[in-house]
């Protein structure tokens, strides 16, 4: 029991980590975010709404100037406002912000916002972990190595999670009628602008790249079409 005592601290470290953080997450999203009601998305989130059988689709406005959707742990939605401000300048379209809404809805349907907490916390152990016997071998490298190897296993899950909310969008979008073109058609926008991460190696970025992304999303769309008209979502 008490060889195992170094590594139940580490993983009660890492808990409790998690869990401040997620604390600090929703608290931030509580303060810098009301409901988005906007006439120009009510039509496009209306059709996903009857898509998924549900009365209406809430999304919230975050009032930060990054160009982003996301997904909180506790399920709801949220738009920057930078993103849309895009919107509300005519360079992104209702049917492309709802492509953004239902790749997040992806995220919560399939359980990936708990499960990047579950991820994360493990992550964590395991970067202390590391940090602490390749710090011993290897001082002054040892927790530069750790942390390096943790961020790739990370960005592994992260790229995984993302096709899967791609799919899940893609699948939303043909049964609400509207399609997987403005699904593509953002992510050509999106990476022009980024401008930046075409030349990272992609097994260190946290999201697929754009041209696999849309590659993915044709396959899914060519065989969805071929055997239903709706696709599942």
């Amino acid at each position: 029991m008490i060889r195992l005592l170094p590594l139940l601290l580490l993983v009660a470290a890492a808990i409790v980590y998690a869990r401040t953080l997620a604390w600090r997450t929703a608290r931030e999203l509580d303060r810098n975010s009301v409901e988005l009601a906007d006439p120009g998305l009510r039509t496009a989130l209306a059709r996903l709404a009857e898509a998924l059988e549900i009365p209406r689709i809430r999304v919230h406005l975050y009032e930060v100037p990054a160009i982003n959707g996301l997904a909180s742990h506790d399920g709801r939605i949220f738009i920057t406002r930078g993103f849309y401000e895009r919107f509300r300048a005519g360079q992104v379209t209702a049917e492309e912000m709802a492509s953004v809404v239902a790749h997040e809805l992806g995220h919560v349907a399939l359980g990936h916002s708990r499960r990047r907490m579950i991820d994360f916390t493990g992550q964590n152990a395991v970067r202390m972990g590391l940090a602490l016997v390749l710090g011993r071998l290897l001082p002054g490298l040892g927790v530069w190595i750790a942390q390096g190897l943790v961020s790739l296993l990370a960005a592994g899950l992260s790229r995984r999670d993302e096709y899967e909310a791609d799919a899940y969008a893609t699948a939303l979008l043909i049964k609400a009628g509207i399609g997987a073109g403005p699904q593509k058609s953002l992510f050509r926008k999106l990476g022009a602008m980024a401008g930046h991460g075409a030349q990272a190696p992609a097994w260190l970025l946290t999201h697929p790249r754009t041209e696999e992304r849309i590659r993915a999303i044709e396959a899914n769309e060519a065989r969805w079409l071929r055997t239903s008209p709706d696709a599942p979502a």
